[in-house]
C-alpha cells in the first residue's frame, strides 16, 4: 500500500512543471490533473491543499464520461478547483495501460475502499478521506462541488471570500445599492436569534449555484423579522412581508425594487437549486413583462 510518507521528493525541474500545470491559466482542462498518486500528495504537502481524486474508467463507464464531460470539463468546477484543491485522476481503462501503471492505479483504491466508478474523493494532505462521494446523478457543476466545499480548510474558503462579505447587513443599504446597480433587491428575512433560522439562511448563502447566481443578477440583503417599534424600516419590511408572522425555524425570500412592494417572494426552507430555478423563472417573466410594448 502507498504511503504519503514514503512519496518520493520532486525535483527541482518537476517541481515547476507541475505548478506550472497546476496554475497556468491557459492549461487545458487534462492539463490539471495529476495521474500520479505520490505527485499529487507531493503537491499536496507542498501546497497545503487538499486533492480531489477522481476514480474513473474512462472506456467502460458511460457515467464516468458524463461526470467529466458535464461537471470537471467546466469553467465553473476550473475557477472553483484553481488554487483550492490538487486534482488527480486514477483511470483504470479496460485497454491502453500497462500492468504496471494498472496495479499502481488499483493499490489506490484498494487503499481508500473505492469500489463503485465514478466516485470523487477528498484527501487531505496528510492522506485522510475528508469527503466521498461516489456515482454521479446529472447534478449541475455547483451542486456538484457543494458536496466538497464545506470539507475545504478554512484557509482556502478565506481566500476564495466569503459568501457573507457579498451580503448586505441591512434593507436599506441594499435599497440604496440597488439603485446604482440597477438590479433587484433580493431580501433574506429570518427570525432574530433563531440557531435554526440563522443555520438555515446560512447553508443558503454558502451555497455556489446560489451565490453564483444570485450575486449576478441581485443586490443580497438579509433583515430580522423582529417587533416592530414603529420606525421606517419595520414599517417596509412588514409591507414586504405581507403581514405575515414568520415562524422560529423560517426564512423568507422577498425581491423588491423599492424596499416597500414585494415583487416575488418564496420559503428559503426549499433546496438550494430549486431556489435557484424560482429566481430563473421571475427574472425570466420579468424580462418578458418589459419586453411587451403598451398598445397605442
Amino acid at each position: 500500500m502507498i504511503s504519503v510518507r514514503n512519496a518520493f521528493r520532486l525535483s527541482p525541474w518537476a517541481a515547476v512543471l507541475l505548478a506550472a500545470a497546476l496554475g497556468c491559466g491557459s492549461a487545458t482542462a487534462s492539463d490539471r490533473w495529476l495521474t500520479s498518486y505520490e505527485a499529487a500528495m507531493e503537491a499536496a504537502q507542498k501546497l497545503n491543499q487538499p486533492v480531489l481524486t477522481i476514480f474513473t474508467g474512462s472506456d467502460w463507464c458511460p457515467h464516468c464520461r458524463t461526470l467529466e464531460d458535464n461537471v470537471l470539463a467546466s469553467e465553473t468546477f476550473l475557477d472553483w478547483a484553481d488554487g483550492k484543491v490538487v486534482l488527480l485522476m486514477i483511470d483504470l481503462p479496460q485497454h491502453g495501460i500497462s500492468q504496471a501503471v494498472r496495479s499502481e492505479r488499483s493499490q489506490v483504491c484498494i487503499q481508500y475502499a473505492i469500489r463503485t466508478f465514478p466516485s470523487a474523493l477528498l484527501i487531505g494532505p496528510d492522506g485522510e478521506k475528508l469527503a466521498l462521494q461516489t456515482g454521479y446523478a446529472g447534478q449541475s457543476p455547483a451542486t456538484w462541488i457543494a458536496q466538497f466545499a464545506s470539507h475545504l480548510p478554512a484557509k482556502a474558503v478565506a481566500d476564495a471570500g466569503t459568501a457573507e462579505s457579498q451580503v448586505l447587513p441591512s434593507l436599506d443599504q441594499a435599497v440604496k445599492t440597488a439603485k446604482t446597480s440597477q438590479r433587484p433587491v433580493l431580501l433574506l428575512v429570518s427570525k432574530s436569534g433563531s440557531v435554526s433560522a440563522s443555520s438555515r439562511l446560512a447553508t443558503l448563502v454558502e451555497d455556489p449555484e446560489f451565490q453564483a447566481f444570485a450575486h449576478d443578477h441581485f443586490v443580497v440583503a438579509t433583515a430580522p423579522a423582529n417587533e416592530t417599534d414603529g420606525s421606517q424600516a419595520d414599517q417596509n419590511l412588514e409591507n414586504l412581508l405581507g403581514g405575515v408572522e414568520l415562524g422560529p425555524d423560517a426564512v423568507e425570500l422577498i425581491i423588491t425594487d423599492d424596499g416597500q412592494t414585494p415583487l416575488f417572494s418564496q420559503s428559503a426552507a426549499q433546496p438550494p437549486q430549486r431556489i435557484v430555478n424560482g429566481l430563473r423563472r421571475f427574472l425570466m417573466a420579468r424580462q418578458a413583462a418589459r419586453n411587451i410594448s403598451p398598445r397605442r
